[in-house]
């Protein structure tokens, strides 16, 4: 151990140095490189670009934006009072360093130009060329806006997979694998589904993800699972472990996501128009329907509905309506509500104790498998009328469409689970996922950062 922690102690600042260092480097060849002579005056704003569309989109970006916050709330009031700050720590950091990831790499990789369908090329990196002026992806914005909405997707992602390793990770071994994610496992998937030409989009199979059922739920979730795998049990799980120690901060931050995801999902419409309406309706109507459902099953199996049951089920209803946002009615949302609850509350509340697996904050339960339901349920609910594509239940091509949307999540589920287990091994071999049975006893908010969220006075 005390090898492991002297090697973490040189090896880890210097690669947070480098990456700096790397940052600044990338930034100042792009800007020399971009720059125009001295000569050349200013180009002018392009005639293209729509302000109304420009407005919203960056109202989006702050929204989504602010689910990270929100998610650290929400994933925060779950844990036990000892391990607040470090939920709260790692999302932040998450917002940070992948934010820095995006605008050096990540951005390139998943939206560049393509090869092969595979990943995005080098020609984006450190943001070269990504400006003022529209691009194929977004005619009526600034690139430059597309880009930034597009970070917040990168962001929140890697986020969600807290909730299965909560309160056991060593934050050094937390950074290092993130960032390793983000670029290993997010972009190749953020370009499959979303870049031009990448293989499982609209210019290869053609499955439908509206805002990132695929490319954020489904990937974040079987991750998730890995790490419950890797990582194992919290010390004393079941038995030992005390309830969440805040039910009201995590309904704030439940809340705070509710709020935040009109901009994750109507936001992806692009445009402030007709479609960004469908997906404003459909995301509150399957988040209500969902909570809805989940209180009630737990009032009928369980004697008693819970605070903590509704927000889960609401969240798992915003899981389930993204990929299908911008492509059902909104009594297609419902049905996508109704399932969000059954299918996720079945394998929170069954699967899970009989399988014995510690996904600390349902991560996988609510994320993968809403994420997995979300992604087939698109294939079902789809209508033409809505933006042009029908699923089985609504007319011709729906069961194709079906057959593509089950073999995309088939897909990602097998990349995002098999890549995720790779790096966590590879993590814990060089330099220890878990921290020690003392540190865990005591809290990781003392042992990881010398901090206490709260002052207990006798």
């Amino acid at each position: 151990m005390q090898v492991k922690t002297t090697y973490v102690r040189k090896w880890l600042p210097r690669l947070l140095s480098a990456m700096v260092v790397f940052a600044l480097g990338g930034g100042l060849l792009a800007e020399v490189a971009s720059t125009p002579p001295a000569a050349t005056a200013p180009a002018a704003a392009p005639a293209a670009i729509d302000t109304g569309d420009t407005a919203w989109v960056m109202m989006g970006t702050a929204l989504v934006m602010l689910m990270t916050p929100a998610l650290a709330f929400f994933y925060g009031g779950l844990v036990r009072k000892k391990n607040y700050l470090s939920v709260l720590m790692q999302c932040f950091m998450i917002l940070c360093l992948i934010s820095v990831q995006w605008v050096l790499v990540g951005y390139s990789l998943s939206f560049g130009p393509t090869k092969g369908g595979i990943i995005g090329g080098l020609e984006w990196i450190g943001l070269k060329g990504v400006g003022a002026a529209p691009s194929d992806y977004a005619p009526t914005i600034p690139h430059s806006t597309f880009m930034m909405f597009q970070m917040m997707f990168a962001v929140i992602t890697p986020a969600l997979i807290i909730g299965a390793f909560a309160e056991r990770m060593k934050f050094s071994a937390f950074c290092v694998f993130s960032l390793l994610w983000a670029t290993i496992v997010y972009d190749p998937m953020a370009h499959w589904v979303w870049g031009a030409g990448g293989f499982l989009g609209a210019a290869g199979w053609g499955a439908l993800d509206f805002a990132g059922g695929t490319v954020v739920h489904i990937n974040a979730g079987m991750t998730a699972l890995a790490a419950a795998l890797v990582l194992g049990r919290r010390k004393g799980y079941p038995n030992a472990i005390s309830p969440p120690h805040s039910l009201p901060w995590a309904t704030l931050g439940a809340g705070l996501l509710w709020f935040g995801w009109f901009g994750f999902n109507a936001a992806s419409a692009l445009g402030a128009n007709g479609l960004a309406s469908a997906a404003f309706v459909n995301t509150h109507t399957a988040a209500a329907t969902a909570g809805l459902i989940w209180a009630l099953l737990d009032w009928f199996f369980h004697t008693k509905p819970t605070t903590l049951g509704m927000i889960t089920g609401a969240v798992a209803g915003l899981v389930s309506i993204t990929p299908a946002a911008g492509f059902v009615t909104p009594m297609g949302a419902i049905a996508i509500g109704v399932g969000a609850a059954v299918i996720p509350w079945l394998c929170v509340t069954f699967l899970k104790p009989r399988l014995g697996y510690d996904d600390s904050l349902d991560a996988f339960g609510v994320h993968g498998v809403g994420g997995i339901w979300g992604a087939i349920a698109t294939g079902l609910f789809a209508s033409a009328e809505v933006n042009g594509k029908n699923g089985l239940f609504y007319g011709e091509g729906g069961a194709h469409q079906l057959l593509v949307q089950v073999q995309a999540a088939v897909v990602c589920i097998v990349f995002s689970f098999v890549l995720g287990l790779i790096l966590l091994k590879l993590v814990d071999l060089t330099m220890g996922l878990r921290v020690c049975e003392h540190d865990e006893r005591v809290g990781l908010d003392l042992t990881q950062h010398k901090e206490s969220a709260y002052t207990v006075i006798d």
